[in-house]
């Protein structure tokens, strides 16, 4: 019978936890401020010019891209950091020495990493309801999309605070290819209003499916298909799952 060391996880959980509570009112503010300028700027500067996307209103029409921004980037900088510092200051063999399997410690950090993604979140779709009315059409499906979004880049962001060697690789992927991809892919637009050949390149983009899903739960449009969404998350979680399996099986970077 397969015995799970809830103790262990319970500790690492709480631990991470904390050290986010220590900065509560920086982890609150950050969010409703940006949150706040990016409304003031895109929904104010360009929703004026642009009324409508898909029959949604542009402030409105924002608001799912802005939360899997947000979500993307704190899920993978909050899972690399909770792996990354042990690695750093020497305690991980403290980890990799306890009672405590490669699953439970996964399961501890990325928990961890996903419950502070999914507070953010829901502080910005607060946030946004005192700017735009928002609507949600499909609240199984959001709620499922910022669950499985969260926990997919925590794993991603746990896979990079093992890579890195670093703080500089560390903040790498996240700056120089994230971010830059959710920009690019319908965040704040829809790749329908994209000429050709730049459309056809955007569905190349991992991000476009994210979104897109997450914005059809919100009011019944997308650029693509959910099918293909969930399909993208399903096999992306998969990989995350599979590479972490190997480092653990390998001791990459984990051990000397």
């Amino acid at each position: 019978m397969l015995r799970i060391n809830r103790s262990g996880i319970w500790a690492i959980y709480r631990t991470e936890m904390q050290r986010t509570l220590r900065t509560v009112w920086q982890s609150i503010a950050t969010p409703v401020i940006t949150t706040a300028l990016y409304f003031i700027v895109f929904g104010g500067a360009i929703g004026s010019r642009m009324q409508q996307v898909g029959g949604v209103d542009y402030g409105a029409f924002i608001v799912p891209g802005l939360m899997m921004l947000t979500i993307l980037t704190q899920s993978i900088s909050n899972a690399s950091i909770g792996i990354y510092f042990p690695k750093f200051t020497g305690t991980i063999f403290e980890i990799l020495s306890a009672p405590l399997s490669a699953f439970e410690a996964v399961l501890a950090y990325v928990g961890a990493a996903a419950t502070k993604s999914v507070a953010i979140g829901l502080i910005i779709l607060l946030t946004a309801t005192f700017f735009v009315k928002v609507e949600i059409l499909h609240p199984f499906w959001m709620v499922a999309f910022l669950l499985i979004t969260s926990i997919a880049f925590s794993l991603f962001g746990f896979i990079i605070g093992i890579w890195a060697k670093n703080f500089e690789q560390l903040a790498m992927v996240p700056s120089l290819v994230v971010t830059p991809l959710t920009f690019l892919g319908g965040a704040f637009y829809s790749i329908d209003m994209l000429p050709e050949p730049w459309r056809t390149v955007s569905l190349f983009n991992p991000v476009v499916y994210l979104v897109s899903g997450f914005r059809w739960s919100f009011y019944g449009v997308g650029d693509v298909s959910v099918a293909a969404s969930l399909g993208f998350m399903t096999g992306f979680m998969a990989l995350c799952l599979a590479l972490l399996w190997w480092m653990f099986r390998t001791g990459y970077r984990l051990k000397p």
